[in-house]
């Protein structure tokens, strides 16, 4: 089904957020899904939590989740366990051509998805700069990829830690236990009409010559 209305806070906070390695071009606005994931490792009690909220471009909630994780190891892997969870969640309700916005706190994750993003598109499949992934995260990391590729196209958007919509999710994922026993959700956006504004966001009004190294 498709759903109307208004714009999707995930979508806002992507349009404001800078996208590592990858250019932002105006029609980033024309995401038809936003994913938040977050991920959270305690070190007194050595364990953590998964984090992720899915959107519709238009705003409608497609599915939240809080899950506790007792065997993380660190935070680094547990951002990038959120975000495999967070990917295969939209995979099972969302068209394979989906156009997919990804916002984590993570610098070198988001560095990472958008260089294997660029990578499907060259002959080779290499990416443009070499990958670092934890070496616990190696399997979490296989099928971020295989979900990048999957997919009709998808970018990473870092923002502050604080600004994480997954943030409480990950860290509280007892408290937030409730958000996994929302029924299922599998929504389709509305199609973005001609009348919508193809302006770049105002943070990439002044952006340095050096963020343009990589293009859409």
């Amino acid at each position: 089904m498709a759903v109307h209305g208004r714009s999707s806070p995930l979508r806002a906070l992507f349009d404001e957020s800078p996208t590592p390695h990858i250019a932002h071009p105006p029609r980033t606005h024309h995401r038809d899904f936003y994913v938040a994931t977050d991920g959270s490792y305690s070190l007194q009690s050595d364990d953590g939590g998964l984090g992720a909220i899915i959107e519709t471009r238009d705003g409608e909630r497609v599915a939240r989740l809080a899950v506790p994780d007792e065997s993380v190891t660190d935070n680094n892997v547990a951002e990038y366990r959120a975000l495999h969870l967070g990917l295969d969640v939209l995979a099972a309700r969302a068209p394979v051509g989906a156009r997919v916005g990804v916002l984590v706190d993570h610098d070198d994750l988001a560095a990472n998805v958008n260089s294997a993003a660029l990578a499907t598109r060259r002959t080779d499949h290499t990416p443009p700069r070499e990958l670092s992934v934890p070496p616990a995260g190696k399997h979490h990391w296989r099928g971020i990829r295989a979900r990048v590729c999957r997919f009709g196209e998808l970018r990473a958007a870092v923002l502050e830690s604080g600004r994480n919509p997954a943030h409480a999710l990950a860290n509280a994922p007892e408290e937030f236990a409730h958000v996994n026993r929302e029924p299922d959700r599998c929504l389709l956006p509305d199609r973005p009409t001609s009348s919508e504004a193809q302006i770049p966001p105002p943070s990439r009004a002044d952006r340095k010559a050096t963020d343009s190294r990589a293009s859409d």
